[in-house]
């Protein structure tokens, strides 16, 4: 294992949690790049290796179907990607962990490279909101644009669709089913002093405003 620099220990090191449609990716680009450092998905990591071919086939068909990887896995990915010379500033982990034994995990990772997570960042939206902000978003067939019918009303000559996961029982089912994953997440990062609470409704600019100031003291 790679000595661990005196910038990776003062490095900022983040967490965002967020329901799906809550704006979380969107704001962790932001993040990043203001901050300059990595914004790391384990979705992404995990989409690369099975490209690239290195992931077993039972694993390959098991995420095809729907099925986690394995936590030992996923953490030993971010050990060896959050070892990288860009990480040397900090990075911001995007949707992980999702889970307390992932969050124990991660610490113990972390611990044996004698640093911790800095914020475990919260973006905290009503489920209604979550919901409409899906359900009512279409995509154009010919420019390949999104539009949400509310919000961001289409030109009257597009084509529309909606994707499936944007039907209200999937987006429902989604929701529910991270609200129940993380339900003692946020408990967790709370004991630890760590835990940010961000209101995520509004306008993209307001919410990173608020981000901002609730970073201010990292």
């Amino acid at each position: 294992m790679a000595p661990v620099s005196a910038n990776e220990k003062n490095g900022m090191r983040l967490t965002f949690v967020g329901p799906p449609g809550s704006g979380k990716g969107t704001q962790a680009k932001i993040i990043c790049g203001r901050w300059r450092i990595p914004q790391i998905s384990t979705g992404d990591m995990l989409r690369s290796a099975k490209a690239q071919g290195r992931l077993p086939q039972d694993l390959i068909q098991k995420m095809d179907s729907g099925g986690l990887v394995p936590d030992e896995m996923v953490i030993a990915m971010i050990d060896e990607r959050t070892q990288g010379l860009d990480c040397a500033p900090g990075y911001l982990l995007d949707g992980f962990p999702r889970t307390v034994p992932q969050a124990e995990a991660l610490d113990e990772m972390l611990r044996r490279r004698d640093c911790g997570l800095d914020v475990a960042l919260a973006l905290e939206v009503p489920p209604e909101l979550l919901i409409e902000r899906a359900v009512l978003r279409r995509t154009d067939r010919k420019s390949g644009l999104i539009y949400h019918l509310k919000y961001n009303p289409p030109p009257a000559d597009a084509d529309l669709e909606q994707r499936k996961d944007d039907q209200e029982r999937v987006v429902m089912d989604r929701v529910n089913t991270y609200h129940r994953m993380t339900a003692d997440l946020l408990p967790y990062y709370e004991k630890q002093g760590i835990l940010r609470r961000v209101n995520g409704v509004g306008l993209v600019e307001e919410v990173t405003a608020r981000i901002m100031e609730a970073l201010k003291t990292l």
